[in-house]
């Protein structure tokens, strides 16, 4: 009850700081407003953004504060509202004919948007940080170099488990890969039509409903491949040829993963392959060359660069799939070569590790952390690669 009172005071404040804002600096010219330093809408808005940011301020370093020192809600609330009213009453008197709203006003936005970028970041930090204390206080309690070369993943909360990630990573990269050559092909294909040789009615429509496989939930795919492509893979391909016997597979999760990620690389290839000048395919048409030619020799090549960030972008995505997987290519750990046998990942296992009831304190659960920071390095190490290849290689035309 008291924070809904708090939210409505503190709205109610600066919607009328705004109006009185401009009351006061509008009484403050004296009738003719071309006297003012700055417009009314300023100085509404100094007074505005001064209340409701101090306000909120307070509000979240005091409920900061309050784990610490233990302050009841009540008090924080308090405070809050008292930091907003005297933010409401110093902005208001501050203003007068030469008082430089816009300034004020400008800054005020220039800080707020120095807050929202430091969230990502500082958000990006913490979770390093929490990960890589978790996974330390991991490898005090088991070998480092038997999870990193271990080929056996059995854990037992009763104690003795071996914990090598090498088959989730192997079952990770496997997936993976199927995915990517499913949808590379499909995806830089349907680019290079939609991009090259589809008129603009045929463009309107195919390009969003391309696009509409990338709002589909992971769950929904996950779905699709359990009751629809599993069965079907097992029942035509796996049985006749002797591979297998279960609709759970590396295959079934991959085939369903990289139709996941046709967009994902058609629509990052098609802004590239737009991004080619004009030009350079009427220069190549114009030395005889025809529009497979074209294609080929001219515009590929110079649109290789981002086609291949677009590559290791969607990488990055599969690996991070949890849900499809899950579905899709079952929980064994294993190392196979065999596309229609059941595997897992690194994401699936970490989702295992930490469900039910749990102990923080034993290995069993910590290797989540560790698993979770092989992940983080593994798909920052493709990003990372991927803006490497786009800026050293990337053509700029004007």
């Amino acid at each position: 009850m008291i924070a809904t009172l708090f939210f409505v005071l503190l709205a109610a404040a600066v919607v009328g700081g705004y109006f009185l804002g401009r009351r006061k600096a509008s009484d403050a010219s004296g009738g003719d407003i071309r006297a003012l330093h700055s417009l009314l809408n300023y100085h509404g808005w100094n007074v505005a953004l001064a209340t409701g940011l101090t306000g909120l301020g307070v509000l979240l370093v005091g409920s900061f504060a309050s784990s610490f020192i233990g302050l009841p809600p009540a008090v924080v609330y308090a405070v809050a509202a008292l930091a907003a009213a005297a933010g409401f009453v110093l902005s208001l008197k501050r203003i007068d004919r030469d008082f430089r709203a816009r300034n004020a006003v400008e800054s005020m936005v220039m800080g707020l948007l120095i807050v929202a970028s430091s969230i990502a970041i500082l958000t990006t930090v913490g979770i390093v940080m929490s990960m890589l204390l978790e996974t330390g206080r991991f490898f005090s309690q088991y070998e480092w170099t038997e999870f990193f070369f271990g080929t056996t993943w059995s854990p037992n909360f009763r104690g003795n488990s071996d914990l090598g990630i090498l088959p989730l990573l192997w079952g990770t990269l496997y997936i993976s890969f199927i995915a990517l050559a499913v949808a590379v092909p499909i995806g830089l294909f349907a680019a290079i039509y939609l991009s090259e040789y589809a008129g603009p009615r045929t463009r309107g429509v195919a390009k969003p409903l391309i696009e509409v496989l990338a709002g589909i939930p992971t769950i929904v795919y996950g779905l699709f491949a359990l009751i629809t492509v599993g069965p079907m893979l097992r029942d035509y391909f796996a049985q006749p040829l002797g591979l297998g016997d279960s609709s759970s597979s590396v295959m079934t999760a991959g085939l369903v993963m990289g139709i996941m990620l046709i967009p994902f690389v058609s629509s990052l290839s098609d802004d590239i392959i737009n991004a080619v000048p004009q030009s350079m395919r009427d220069g190549s048409l114009g030395l005889g060359a025809t529009p497979s030619e074209t294609i080929r020799a001219v515009i590929i090549p110079a649109a290789l660069p981002g086609i291949v960030g677009a590559i290791l972008l969607a990488a990055s995505r599969a690996i991070g799939e949890t849900m499809i997987v899950v579905l899709g290519a079952g929980a064994a750990a294993t190392l196979s070569l065999n596309p229609f046998e059941a595997m897992t990942t690194v994401t699936v296992k970490i989702v295992s590790q930490l469900t039910g009831d749990t102990d923080f304190a034993s290995p069993e659960t910590l290797v989540a952390f560790a698993l979770g920071i092989t992940l983080f390095v593994l798909t920052l190490g493709l990003n990372v690669l991927a803006l490497y290849i786009v800026r050293k290689y990337r053509e700029q035309y004007e």
